[in-house]
């Protein structure tokens, strides 16, 4: 608690993604408009805290367009009433990248932790310089943060590490932030923020979601972060949900559709207040919609049908068409033509059936950036004719190699451009 007693109000959001574009179409109007926004909930609420729980951009070098905004941003934050600024490194993150101006942003009440470490746990302090909130900023945890790894060592061994691990991590977080309210006279609320995948977690296909671990393994249970912190500001899911059905225990979720998998979610961030030390309410603020998108399934026919609705509403919007049957040039001819001169733009036409088919046998109008890295794996698969039995080892071998791939991607610092 502050020394005015005042209610502390406490801002969780995540996985921004700035820089993400759909289909190579730039989404840098659609952050504008979410950050404008997000300045004005800051004001409105009277924010003190502002929580960003991982992946704030989409990549490890985000242009110069999407640092401005983002650097922008903080600026316009300090102008308000805001006191404190924390941002976690999530799996998209470079956490040198992140971490490069710390020593500037910490002038402005900005508090960047790229990479687990001693200085996780953090002290705000309000306006008269009295301790207000105590926060265990645990960024993304990689592999080598929490275990040693051994040859030969068999998933299910990965899997208790990992758990076990992360675990420990927390309980040892908690340990100091516990050490530290003890000597600020007790009255100073806790909390932790996090970006992982918890046990339970729900997902959408095609919703730009990586697994954070080897072979999808090591869902983090809600028991991993301990009852002394009062709440969990979590990233790297993108629909809000809670952890365990814990109202203290969530993700705010994705403030914009990072996909068209997401196109149909409520999105929303979250506004935790605290008073006398304690927590004493959380509210979900919805974020508004700033570009429609609209994800097409179906046969040709039914395709032309969603799109002609699609086009009568009159609302702007992006349109992913996904066809049941073999996408052909007619199809693809037929569509960009009903859309054409109209609000409904087609950024996508592709087929959901291009698993079953032969790399060989790929339709020609089929783009490759319509395929995930999975995809492209899956299609290998079929195309060796590889047995069903022998498919899950595949792919937990492919899983732990990409994830080994972006793991070392993300340790290489951006040149300066």
């Amino acid at each position: 608690m502050n020394a005015s007693g005042a209610v502390l109000n406490v801002l969780h959001t995540s996985d921004w993604h700035l820089g993400c574009t759909l289909y190579r179409r730039s989404r840098h109007r659609h952050f504008e408009l979410f950050l404008d926004w997000l300045l004005e909930v800051i004001r409105r609420e009277n924010v003190h805290v502002l929580l960003v729980a991982g992946d704030i951009f989409d990549g490890i070098a985000p242009g110069i367009r999407t640092q401005e905004l983002y650097y922008g941003f903080l600026g316009r934050v300090m102008e308000t009433a805001c006191r404190h600024v924390v941002i976690v490194a999530g799996n998209h993150d470079s956490p040198s990248f992140l971490e490069a101006p710390k020593s500037l942003l910490y002038a402005l009440r900005v508090h960047v932790v790229g990479v687990a470490g001693e200085d996780e746990v953090l002290l705000l302090k309000d306006e008269e310089g009295q301790p207000e909130l105590i926060v265990c900023a645990v960024p993304f945890l990689r592999d080598r943060d929490v275990r040693s790894a051994a040859p030969g060592e068999s998933p299910e061994e990965k899997e208790r590490q990992l758990v076990e691990g992360v675990c420990a991590h927390y309980a040892r977080a908690a340990e100091r932030a516990a050490a530290l309210r003890e000597a600020c006279g007790g009255a100073v609320p806790v909390i932790a923020t996090g970006h992982l995948f918890a046990a339970g977690g729900r997902v959408e296909q095609g919703d730009g979601v990586r697994d954070l671990y080897v072979g999808s393994l090591a869902r983090i249970p809600a028991e991993a972060f301990p009852q002394s912190l009062q709440y969990v500001a979590l990233g790297h899911l993108h629909s809000p949900q809670l952890v365990a059905g814990l109202e203290t225990r969530r993700y705010s979720g994705s403030p914009l559709p990072v996909g068209f998998g997401e196109a149909r979610q409520e999105k929303s961030v979250a506004l935790a207040r605290f008073a006398g030390g304690r927590l004493c309410g959380i509210e979900t603020l919805a974020v508004p919609c700033f570009q429609r998108l609209v994800r097409l399934t179906g046969t040709a026919a039914e395709l032309e049908r969603g799109l002609e609705a699609c086009i009568a509403s009159g609302e702007p919007a992006w349109v992913e068409a996904v066809c049941d049957e073999a996408v052909t040039s007619a199809l693809r001819d037929r569509l960009q033509g009903m859309a054409e001169g109209t609000a409904a733009e087609l950024l996508c036409l592709r087929s959901s059936a291009f698993r079953s088919r032969m790399l060989a046998d790929a339709d020609e109008g089929e783009r490759l950036e319509e395929l995930t890295a999975d995809d492209v794996f899956e299609r290998c698969l079929e195309a060796s004719s590889v047995p069903d039995e022998e498919r899950p080892a595949l792919r937990r071998t492919f899983a732990e190699a990409l994830h080994a791939m972006n793991a070392a991607s993300e340790e290489v610092r951006p040149c300066a451009s």
